[in-house]
Formats: structure tokens, sequence, C-alpha cells
């Protein structure tokens, strides 16, 4: 595009030559924009990946802890144990991370490799569309808690206020703060 610079008078030839180099320049771009694309949907995958690799991590490590023992608390003990339980019904569509059955009672621990303020109203919904996608519950006890392997002290507060159990590791431990926990 050297010449395009020079202050000679257009001619049809030169503007020819102008558009062309333009054109290239577009399909280099274009191509470069593509390959960007390309990578960053990698990256994305990789990312992704990642971030469902550590969320299993963590279902696995408080499933695990539930089934080997820990199914006193609530004040109760519970007999039966469920891993990713998901349920249709009628449009309505819910997921449970883990649930601890009892003749009486019901608790759904939601898991979270992180968890987050956020995460508050999604755990709170959970009692009422497992009353409606299981109504053979509807009568029990409903416990909630949330399980994590970081918190912070406002989330586990805000959990606390709620009645939401905060259920965390420590050391090799798995700790339960249950102590203002509601009934749904």
């Amino acid at each position: 595009m050297g010449k395009s610079l020079d202050k000679q008078p257009a001619t049809p030839e030169s503007v020819w030559a102008i558009l062309q180099e333009v054109s290239q320049l577009q399909k280099e771009t274009d191509r470069s924009m593509k390959e960007t694309d390309r990578r960053m949907k990698e990256l994305q995958k990789t990312v992704g990946s990642l971030s469902n690799n550590q969320g299993s991590f963590a279902e696995e490590y408080f499933f695990n802890s539930f089934e080997n023992g820990k199914r006193n608390f609530f004040g109760e003990k519970f007999d039966e144990i469920s891993k990713n339980l998901t349920h249709f019904w009628q449009g309505l569509k819910d997921e449970y991370d883990i649930v601890l059955y009892n003749h009486t009672s019901v608790a759904l621990i939601e898991v979270k490799y992180k968890a987050h303020k956020n995460d508050i109203p999604d755990v709170l919904k959970k009692a009422g569309t497992f009353r409606i996608l299981f109504p053979n519950y509807k009568d029990f006890k409903i416990y909630l808690g949330l399980a994590s392997l970081s918190f912070y002290p406002e989330l586990e507060q805000e959990c606390i206020e709620q009645g939401i159990a905060v259920i965390k590791q420590v050391g090799d431990s798995v700790v339960i703060n249950d102590s203002n926990l509601k009934v749904f």
C-alpha cells in the first residue's frame, strides 16, 4: 500500500491495486479472526472441563464421606443415600447432588467446589421442587445443606441464618454446622 500514500492523482489502475490490497488484508483478518475463535473455543472447553472436574471431585468427596459414616446429623440418622438424582415432571426439572433418606426425613445437599452467596437461593428452592417432583415425600421433613470445599465467613453466616447446614472440609474431616437448621 506504499503507492496509495503517494501524492499522485488516482488512476483506475491505482484504485484497483488499492482495492486488491484491502481485499487481501480483509481475507487475512478473517483468517486470523477464525483462528482466534477456534482457540477461544478450545480454551472454553479446557476451562469448562477443569471446572466440571472440580465439581465432580467435590461431589465425590462429600458423597463418599456421607456414604462411609457421616449419616448422623441434623439430629437424625439417615439410612439411604443417592447422588445426582434428577427428575422431570410437567415441565419442572431439578437435580439433587446428594439425597439422604430415612422413614421420616430427607436431607438435600447441594455440593459446590467453591460456594458463593448466590448459591443460597438455589439451595432454598430445592425443598419445594423436591416435594413436587417426589410426592411420596411430601409429608417428610426436609433439611437443606450446602457442602463445599471452600467457604467464606459471610457465606457461612448467611447459610446459618437461612437454616441451611454448612458442610465443609476441614483437614481430613467433614465438619457439619447444623446449629440453626430449619425444617423445610
